[in-house]
């Protein structure tokens, strides 16, 4: 990056409450963070609100070269069923499996009223093609064109937005799937069309169409959102192209491959997933620890792990019920944010969540209009917060509102006063949070003794030790700017994209120039991709993977190809190969069947193309630092117990030293965050500036 126009690089993550703005400065390596109310209405207005401050400030639009985003636009609408009215294509004769869906049920497995999800394509909207393909892709029955020029009429008649295609075995030959596309575009323009054999060219038959139809239901909203973004960011200056979509794999994706759609699947994580790979990156500097995230906002709080420097990654899964198989960090997302709402059950016990204040009108204690008690609420009663120095003093927060909240929703109901009722909704909160990590990690065999937590978000650092306490977790370690670290996070990736290719068969017979021509393929259509997004071919890299599995199993181990060939795939490289899948698999269920005949299922492909990322700076202990004193700004009663005041010390964050050590009990004070460090704590300042904070034995 050369010139001026390459100087300052922003990220821009939309939360629940806030949306954060980081802006890197490439000439200095410094980067300066704002905050602004999120505007659910229409997020891209808070982003424009955001990068509104950034020029108030003096920073030119046009000296942006870069802008990466993250959105919860696409899960929120899932989330909230705002989706596009959807129509669904299907092979004739299997109308009812996205009726029949699959045997998994969430949940309670012994509820007899349990009910699957409402179909998102209605039967009144699914119309039957004549076609068929079998599953080596041969064409056993030609397209019947003239009832997909029927049903399109149909479909549109109806009022669609966006229609879902998905034939049988179309993952090994694509042909009719393109062909309906061409003419649902010649008899229905306007109504966009959502192909299995883009989104998800996988074997599984209602994996596939779930995938596809979730693909058709949000592609209308995040073309809508790019869209107006796009044109917000033109009026605003930014001028550059550089314009990028987190994905729920860890890496972005450019603007226009979002537009041009079969891709909207790919960012249903997008938010949650900015802040992992922050974390990953940083657990790079804090070499020898495993971290687990805490990325607690106003809405909710995501948990991921990080082992190696490198996130957990899953490639299935489901949200808000529905599954969806694309690649995706592993993670979880439980309703424990600042804003949730704390009330009194039909049983008579207190709750906290799911239902969350948001950003309109948000905790009591904003005073904009909110009445019912939050975590937020709950946290400045007990002193954990100062309502002087909420956003740096930008915001005050109402004591007395957030009391007299919890006195009217929680305290009176329950018989107590409004400090046992906060101390009872932190409780509540904290304890979810540290039984969601517990199982989390269980399930993927973490000893969380040897793990550090890495807590974020607006509410992370606040929270953190008492969840920490609760795991027998002995250090935190507390990010430089945890309430804009998921917008860092942004500056710290790749543009990534994923390929799968499925194609069952023994892996006996698949010989290395069978394998070769099947990544030659996948190669070709990235490099196109590539081309069209504007981006350099010369500075991709591929990554090769292969599904695996024994003969007779359900399921199959993700095997990566790296280090076995150089070049093109050989027969030594698929040996090698095999011997890997039985190593990964004796590795995580603790068995291998090397005598055993195995399948190949599907062939991955991940092209890589490395942006200039955030580089944190590793500074030296000051020869003559800075008494911490001269960091405390004053004493304010905390009630850690919610009972007994502790007078705790009050510290400035930005005024500490790297080397400085605090004693808890004492709360750090900060523009977009508070950390607090319970009895019995230290906390000392890293060379990256970290806070690390360590419980006594």
């Amino acid at each position: 990056m050369q010139g001026i126009k390459s100087r300052y690089r922003l990220g821009v993550d939309v939360g629940g409450t806030h949306t954060d703005l980081v802006l890197l400065d490439t000439h200095s390596g410094t980067f300066a963070v704002e905050k602004v109310s999120s505007t659910p209405a229409n997020p891209a207005l808070g982003v424009l609100n955001g990068v509104a401050k950034f020029v108030a400030k003096g920073i030119s639009p046009e000296d942006i070269a870069f802008f990466a985003h993250g959105t919860t636009i696409t899960t929120n609408a899932l989330l909230e069923m705002r989706g596009a009215k959807v129509g669904l294509l299907i092979t004739k004769g299997y109308r009812a499996v996205q009726e029949v869906q699959s045997q998994a049920r969430d949940g309670n497995l012994f509820d007899y009223f349990y009910t699957k999800p409402e179909p998102i394509a209605p039967q009144s909207l699914t119309h039957e093609i004549a076609e068929r393909a079998d599953y080596h892709g041969k064409v056993l029955v030609p397209l019947d064109r003239e009832a997909v020029r029927v049903a399109a009429r149909a479909l549109q008649a109806a009022g669609v937005e966006s229609i879902a295609v998905s034939y049988l075995f179309s993952f090994m030959n694509p042909e009719h799937e393109e062909e309906t596309r061409r003419i649902i575009a010649e008899v229905a323009p306007g109504i966009q069309v959502s192909i299995s054999s883009e989104v998800l060219p996988r074997i599984r038959e209602w994996a596939r169409l779930s995938t596809t139809l979730l693909n058709a239901y949000l592609e209308p909203v995040l073309v809508r959102y790019i869209a107006h973004l796009n044109a917000g960011l033109d009026e605003a200056g930014v001028v550059t192209q550089q314009r990028f979509l987190m994905q729920s794999n860890g890496g972005v994706m450019p603007f226009t491959a979002a537009m041009e759609g079969g891709r909207t699947v790919h960012t249903l994580l997008s938010g949650p997933a900015a802040g992992a790979q922050a974390s990953a990156y940083l657990a790079a500097a804090d070499a020898g620890h495993g971290l687990v995230t805490l990325d607690m906002g106003g809405t909710s709080a995501d948990i991921a792990f990080i082992e190696g420097g490198v996130p957990l990654e899953v490639t299935e899964g489901t949200i808000a019920r529905r599954q969806i198989d694309v690649p995706a960090l592993d993670m979880t997302t439980i309703s424990a944010g600042g804003g949730s709402i704390a009330s009194i059950d039909g049983g008579g016990f207190l709750t906290v969540g799911p239902q969350s204040a948001g950003a309109a009108p948000g905790p009591a204690c904003y005073g904009r209009g909110g009445t019912r008690p939050t975590v937020t609420d709950a946290d400045i009663t007990c002193g954990y917060l100062n309502p002087h120095y909420f956003l740096g003093g930008a915001q005050r927060l109402d004591l007395a509102a957030a009391r007299v909240a919890l006195e009217e929703h929680v305290a009176k109901p329950l018989g107590l006063d409004a400090l046992q009722a906060a101390a009872g909704i932190r409780r509540i909160v904290d304890m979810r949070m540290a039984d969601e990590v517990r199982v989390f990690a269980a399930k993927r065999g973490v000893d969380l003794s040897t793990f550090t937590l890495l807590p974020f978000g607006g509410a992370g650092a606040v929270h953190a030790a008492a969840v920490a306490e609760e795991l027998g977790m002995k250090r935190i370690l507390v990010p430089m700017r945890p309430g804009a670290f998921s917008a860092l996070g942004l500056l710290c990736t790749d543009v990534v994209h994923d390929y799968i290719r499925s194609e069952l068969r023994p892996f006996i017979d698949v010989s290395p120039e069978h394998a070769e021509a099947i990544y030659a393929a996948l190669e070709a259509k990235a490099r196109h991709e590539l081309v069209s997004e504007g981006m350099k071919i010369e500075d991709a890299k591929f990554s090769r993977e292969l599904d695996l599995r024994y003969t007779g199993q359900g399921y199959e181990l993700r095997t990566p190809l790296d280090g076995l060939f150089d070049g093109r795939l050989d027969a030594k490289a698929m040996a090698a190969a095999r011997e890997r899948f039985d190593h990964r698999h004796a590795q995580i269920h603790g068995h291998a069947a090397a005598d055993r005949p195995v399948e190949v299922v599907s062939y991955r492909l991940r092209l890589r193309v490395s942006v200039p990322k955030y580089q944190p700076l590793l500074e030296d202990t000051p020869a003559m630092p800075r008494p911490v004193s001269e960091a405390q700004k004053g004493e304010r009663r905390v009630y850690f117990d919610g009972a007994t005041p502790v007078m705790t010390r009050l510290y400035e964050r930005d005024r500490l030293d790297v080397g400085a050590v605090l004693e808890g009990p004492a709360i750090v004070e900060q523009f977009d965050a508070t950390t607090v460090v319970n009895p019995g704590w230290t906390a000392r300042v890293d060379g990256f500036r970290n806070l690390v904070l360590e419980r006594k034995d």
